[in-house]
């Protein structure tokens, strides 16, 4: 039936899809190295009162050793950690309420998306991200099976009232960062060099980290600029994580025409040369956690200007009135090659493909209101 088509559609969709007005534009269409052409259409959407709706509630011990208690789906909404405001903004935060006993834990959430994606372009526009002593937000992507077997993406992470995001990647085995790639983010370092090794079971279970260079990427200046947009790209090209604050998102990303070319070097890249996508990321899903103390915020308190100890930190509600994500919306596109389009003369193009092309051209006039 598709193959059937008649001609004269053809000619309509590979113009629709070529068109310069202001409606359509070739930014739309990205391209590969390699040459294929592909859009990034839209495949998940959580924003507003449905936010909560595809995502479970962990409620095990943290794995990474904090001192909280993640509460299931009905106390963190009796408690008021989750909510959706009127304008559809989403809350997501630590208790701030209630005062414990030294070494109680604190009431936190941590949630794992219901869909597992192996690639994507996942764009979270934020309004404020958690920050403060003690506190250890993180924004993710952690692969089904044995980890870190299936890899872990840490998109957005910090501690205490740090001003530089922390990007890292945690693999088996084998993968390795080329330091040398095309980002602008800083190789975490150790015992004087580069660390490259992604390997997540030596080196404490670091993985290999990037640091941002811009103080408007996570903490106390990010939020005061009224947030901004994290996007991260997965496919066969590799990883690559870009930051914006609030006056510097693309308009493409606005537009929900996403278009990476455009937006310079990412602040952060992991090459597929020295390290196979298929190979070390598999069906991921996303999460969204706040802790307190632990591995990482709690071995590194003494270094930093906090008063106290960690412990005693999170004993004091009032310390973790900045424990908060406020969420404006987390999109999923999906990537779609284009084969088989090579011109407005364009001959045939192969049945296998009109779905895709179909999907293609209804993403587009959605996206732009058509």
């Amino acid at each position: 039936m598709l193959a059937a088509l008649p001609h004269c559609l053809l000619i309509l969709v590979i113009s629709h899809l070529q068109c310069t007005s202001a409606r359509t534009t070739l930014s739309t269409r990205n391209t590969d190295p390699d040459g294929t052409t592909f859009l990034w259409l839209p495949q998940d959407d959580y924003s507003g009162s449905s936010f909560f709706d595809r995502w479970d509630f962990f409620t095990g011990e943290d794995p990474t050793h904090g001192i909280v208690n993640y509460t299931t789906r009905d106390d963190a909404y009796a408690s008021g950690l989750v909510y959706a405001q009127e304008d559809g903004t989403v809350i997501m935060k630590g208790d701030n309420t209630t005062h414990l006993d030294h070494g109680v834990p604190r009431k936190s959430v941590r949630i794992s998306s219901w869909a597992k994606y192996n690639g994507g372009l996942f764009v979270l526009d934020l309004k404020k991200a958690p920050w403060g002593c003690g506190v250890w937000p993180a924004f993710w992507t952690l692969g089904s099976g044995n980890w870190p077997y299936t890899g872990e993406i840490d998109i957005i992470e910090g501690v205490h009232d740090n001003e530089h995001n922390q990007v890292a990647f945690h693999t088996g085995p084998g993968c390795l960062l080329n330091p040398t790639a095309d980002f602008t983010g800083t190789v975490l370092m150790r015992d004087g060099k580069n660390n490259t090794e992604c390997n997540g079971l030596i080196n404490d279970n670091s993985g290999c980290g990037i640091v941002e260079w811009s103080r408007a990427s996570y903490g106390p200046f990010f939020d005061s600029q009224g947030g901004g947009v994290f996007v991260m790209k997965w496919d066969d090209m590799g990883i690559a994580i870009w930051s914006f604050y609030r006056q510097a998102v693309p308009e493409d990303l606005t537009q929900g025409t996403p278009d990476p070319s455009k937006w310079g070097p990412p602040v952060a890249a992991l090459d597929p040369t020295n390290c196979n996508m298929e190979q070390y990321f598999s069906n991921h899903s996303i999460i969204f956690d706040i802790t307190f103390c632990g591995d990482w915020a709690g071995n590194s308190y003494a270094s930093t200007t906090c008063p106290g100890t960690c412990t005693e930190r999170l004993m004091d509600p009032n310390n973790f009135v900045n424990a908060t994500w406020i969420i404006n919306d987390l999109k999923v596109y999906r990537k779609q090659e284009l084969d088989g389009i090579v011109g407005a003369n364009a001959g045939t193009i192969n049945p296998r493909n009109w779905i895709g092309i179909l999907f293609a051209i209804s993403g587009v006039l959605f996206m732009q209101g058509m």
